[in-house]
């Protein structure tokens, strides 16, 4: 049964758990809760925040499972509802500056070939991950949110633009106007950078 279970589409398991069946919205949750989750902690950069959240995501999907009509992949439908709840998370808690935890998963691409580097660079490369982080934070939820969905999500500026309800243009120019807020919030360590090497 529980072999017949794993090879299910979600269109399947969809149909099932609308008609009353758990153990299908289990599969589904057990399917998509480790990309939702990183999905949310990208977002937060909060594990407590991250997990109460991907559970409330779950709880609400399930209670709106029988408004869900497949006009877009399970994964998208829930995926929107962790996005919503994660924004009007953040928003509540804007003054909450203080992130204890971060994760090098943000940014996976720097870490190949580290390996190979000098202690040196690797530590010039983890400090240089750290001030993005740091910049990345600083801005504003209106122009964060985009950077995440495209950037680290992978989302192109049409799929965002859905999720965030705007227009594309109005993506791409908040993509715009966060890359200059964190070049100008970079600028100074990038300099300190620039003599180092000139030594």
């Amino acid at each position: 049964m529980k072999r017949r279970m794993d090879e299910s589409s979600d269109e399947q398991l969809v149909e099932r758990a609308q008609g009353g069946r758990m153990d299908a919205f289990a599969e589904l949750a057990q399917r998509y809760q480790q990309r939702i989750y990183h999905t949310i902690f990208g977002f937060t950069k909060n594990h407590l925040d991250a997990d109460d959240l991907t559970q409330e995501t779950f709880m609400a999907a399930f209670k709106s499972l029988d408004g869900f009509r497949g006009q877009s992949s399970f994964f998208t439908w829930i995926y929107r509802i962790a996005v919503n709840r994660t924004l009007n998370h953040l928003k509540k808690h804007r003054r909450e500056k203080d992130r204890e935890e971060l994760t090098d998963n943000i940014q996976p691409a720097e870490e190949r070939g580290s390996a190979s580097r000098s202690p040196e660079l690797n530590s010039l490369a983890g400090e240089l991950r750290q001030k993005i982080e740091e910049a990345i934070e600083a801005l504003p939820l209106l122009y964060r949110a985009p950077v995440q969905l495209v950037l680290f999500q992978g989302l192109s500026h049409g799929q965002a633009a859905r999720l965030l309800r705007c227009s594309e243009n109005t993506v791409s120019w908040r993509m715009f106007k966060a890359r200059k807020m964190m070049q100008d919030r970079m600028r100074p360590y990038l300099k300190v950078e620039e003599s180092h090497e000139m030594r």
